[in-house]
């Protein structure tokens, strides 16, 4: 454990840094796979002469005979205890199952690389979601969706024989936080994902990640029983159909006894589904619950869906779908939901499903990688951002009614729980395209096992495990990322803007978009910016989205006078000079926002430089550069903005604020067809 000056780092260990002498005495009772896991972490990550640590079941009659209180640990949960056995002074790791003492293992280390010591050790803890799931969107030929940190890690081309020493690493980074699931591929699925040789690659994965507690789960297409088993239909009530997808389970399950479930994006985007067939999501949903059951298996349901037959108000669709289904749905079917109402935009309200569909169980949707927040350059820390959502209160259930209740269970009784994140991993040395990107990655783990961690405690233990304990690094890092997430709303989509990017592989700004086929493929869709006022009208004199959430909820977002101001453009199209909180015109609060925005940048950058002395010189000049791009692409992202603002409220800047760096003209002409993550 170091407090000076980080080793030389090039981003590979990600937190699971450990001292070049680690070598601790540890001992397991059992042997198995997942023992051996846990008992090398331990040695390779605790200092070398620390205490004995024990590794035991709480059925071992050593641990039984010590008679601790241990509470209910569940399957996964684990508990920490010093002890004494045989006259010798042990750290005890315990739990009832071989995975839960791995997770606790791991939290061993996390605590004694974060600045505290072996033998003062006590700690317990269970998950609270049971399904923490990685959604890879990576295709076949190696190409990511939305990914901005290299090739896919899946080297499907030398899959079965050859198994990349990464896949290793990979599993060892996801079990230090709780992950127990990885989708390996898009939910554009191809059909080809499901044939046998891809079959025994998927196999192949699998059993390097057992020993980790890791499931796999693949992405099916719901059009495969013609693309791949030659019939003549996908309808899911037809009995051929569901004869074939039972079938494939079967195959599927002969090679990963395992394997996890399916998860289906159907009709949307243009992907087939049940409603291709005047089907239900339920109807799609139960058929294939039905193929897995048998061999405990589940299906992760999308909520995702939007098509040309509601083009009112695109925020509206999932729960207009969804919400007459509640309670329809097999018992090992869950419904995957995004946080927002859209697509993951650097702000969104909680998506109105949350609360909506008690006798559901709803999965919540994150994205790690940041398609919508300055892809792999931006530092944008997006704990706040998940925390957000998950404190959220619903009021399903009256006050405290919170997101996080919902996909626990504890608010409606559910056992079936789940959490998925759209991962942010590649090839690329560092596994995220930057050391501040595994951040996201790390705190999506932490919160899928316990939602009521906060984000700055999280960025806290992530910064001490990442670069040391030197507080004055962890401090100014802390700070920095804290703040950022904010930061990125303000020059992109201040006040409740949402989908103002480049419809371009949606990097940059692009708010004057208006000419795509369709009416919410447009940021002016979004906006609907004119000389009068800016922002959708989603109350009952628009669309009444505000509807769709619990009477108390609607009530706040109905009324621009108790609408949160961050909120208030999501919900509202209001005048220009409509007087803010601050005192200033609703003009006024925007450009201070954006303004707000760049210089938060432009000071994380001066507190960067701060810390070179103490970071190692490949980590730190790979952070300084991306802040360069994200400060000058936040200054590209305000001028930008405020010239198409200004064209349509034909009002001057406030007084002090500059003006921006070119005429609008010069902004739209701007095209980057070759953006990364476009890969479908």
């Amino acid at each position: 454990m170091t407090s000076g000056v980080a080793h030389a780092d090039d981003g590979y260990d990600l937190w699971l840094r450990n001292g070049e002498h680690a070598a601790a005495a540890v001992v397991a009772q059992q042997s198995s796979p997942t023992l051996s896991v846990a008992a090398a972490e331990l040695r390779r990550g605790l200092p070398d002469g620390a205490r004995e640590v024990l590794l035991a079941r709480t059925t071992s009659p050593q641990v039984t005979a010590l008679k601790l209180d241990l509470g209910t640990l569940g399957d996964e949960g684990y508990a920490v205890r010093p002890v004494r056995i045989g006259g010798r002074a042990v750290t005890l790791i315990t739990g009832n199952s071989d995975r839960a003492i791995l997770y606790g293992a791991f939290a061993l280390i996390r605590y004694v690389h974060t600045g505290n010591a072996l033998a003062t050790a006590t700690l317990t803890s269970s998950p609270r979601i049971k399904l923490r799931v990685l959604d890879h969107w990576d295709n076949l030929d190696g190409t990511v969706e939305r990914g901005y940190a290299g090739q896919s890690l899946w080297d499907w081309w030398t899959l079965p024989d050859f198994r990349d020493p990464r896949y290793v690493d990979y599993a060892r980074a996801n079990a230090s936080i709780g992950i127990n699931g990885t989708v390996l591929n898009n939910v554009n699925a191809s059909p080809t994902s499901l044939t046998a040789p891809y079959i025994a690659k998927a196999a192949a994965l699998a059993d390097v990640f057992r020993p980790y507690g890791i499931k796999v789960y693949l992405s099916a297409r719901f059009s495969a029983p013609i693309e791949i088993g030659g019939l003549k239909t996908a309808d899911p009530l037809d009995p051929q159909v569901a004869a074939w997808w039972k079938a494939k389970a079967d195959e599927i399950y002969r090679a990963i006894p395992d394997f996890g479930g399916f998860l289906v994006k159907a009709n949307s985007e243009g992907q087939p589904g049940p409603r291709d067939y005047h089907r239900t999501h339920a109807d799609g949903a139960n058929m294939m619950a039905e193929a897995v059951a048998p061999h405990g298996g589940i299906i992760m349901w999308r909520a995702f869906v939007y098509a040309e037959t509601n083009a009112e108000d695109r925020a509206k669709q999932a729960y207009t779908e969804f919400k007459p289904l509640d309670g329809k749905f097999a018992p090992n079917v869950i419904v995957q939901v995004k946080n927002g109402a859209i697509d993951f935009q650097p702000r969104e309200p909680f998506h109105p499903l949350f609360g909506a569909m008690p006798k559901t169980p709803l999965m919540m949707e994150f994205q790690i990688t940041k398609e919508y927040l300055g892809f792999a350059t931006h530092l944008a820390y997006l704990g706040p951002l998940f925390t957000e959502t998950l404190d959220a209160d619903t009021f399903e259930k009256g006050p405290g009614s919170t997101v996080a209740k919902v996909i626990d269970g504890s608010l409606e009784g559910h056992t079936l729980t789940g959490m998925a994140g759209v991962a942010n991993i590649g090839r690329d040395r560092d596994w995220s395209g930057s050391t501040f990107n595994q951040a996201n990655w790390y705190a999506f783990g932490r919160l899928a096992w316990d939602p009521s961690l906060s984000s700055q405690a999280i960025a806290r233990e992530w910064a001490e495990q990442t670069f040391g304990t030197n507080p004055r690094v962890v401090d100014t890092v802390t700070q920095m990322m804290q703040g950022s997430r904010e930061a990125v709303v303000d020059y992109m989509t201040p006040l409740g803007l949402a989908h103002q990017m480049s419809t371009s592989g949606h990097y940059g700004p692009g708010p004057w978009i208006s000419d795509l086929k369709r009416p919410e493929w447009n940021p002016t869709y979004y906006n609907h910016a004119d000389a009068g006022g800016i922002g959708f009208d989603r109350t009952a004199t628009g669309s009444n989205a505000v509807a769709q959430y619990a009477p108390p909820v609607a009530k706040i977002f109905a009324d621009p006078a108790l609408t949160p101001e961050r909120d208030l453009l999501w919900f509202h199209h209001v005048k220009w000079d409509r007087k803010m909180a601050s005192g200033r015109t609703l003009w006024a609060e925007m450009v201070a926002d954006y303004d707000r925005g760049v210089a938060y940048v432009a000071d994380m950058r001066t507190r960067w430089a701060t810390l070179k002395p103490l970071i190692d010189a490949e980590r730190w000049q790979k952070t300084a550069t991306y802040l360069a791009v994200q400060e000058r692409e936040a200054r590209w992202w305000r001028d930008a903005s405020l010239a198409y603002w200004m064209s349509v409220n034909h009002l001057p800047l406030p007084a002090g604020a500059a003006p921006p760096q070119h005429d609008l003209t010069w902004y739209k002409q701007l095209s980057f067809p070759l953006a990364p993550g476009q890969g479908k």
